[in-house]
């Protein structure tokens, strides 16, 4: 299930740096630079791994839903990445 409008990792930082005024970058590391990376952030290595592959299942379109359902189940539009960052960043 998911929101009305997709977005990457890479739209997200984009927006974030926007509205944040601050400059912001999404670096797309591949699988294995990212496991060692969350291992050296002290992560165990089975959920480094883990994460990892669920990260590259991601970028291959695993997690992509363009049914709505999410908009049907609650009785209205989901809330566009923008405003949520707006709200959150002005919270």
């Amino acid at each position: 299930m998911a929101g009305d409008e997709p977005y990457t990792l890479a739209d997200y930082a984009a927006e974030l740096s926007k509205q944040s005024g601050k400059a912001l970058a999404y670096v797309d590391l591949p699988q294995a630079e990212f496991a060692a990376a969350l291992i050296e952030a002290g992560l165990p290595d089975y959920v480094a791994n883990l994460l990892a592959d669920s990260d590259a299942a991601a970028a291959k379109g695993a997690l992509f839903d363009d049914s709505r359902q999410l908009s049907e189940l609650i009785g209205r539009p989901a809330t566009p990445l923008a405003v949520t960052l707006a709200e959150t960043l002005n919270a």
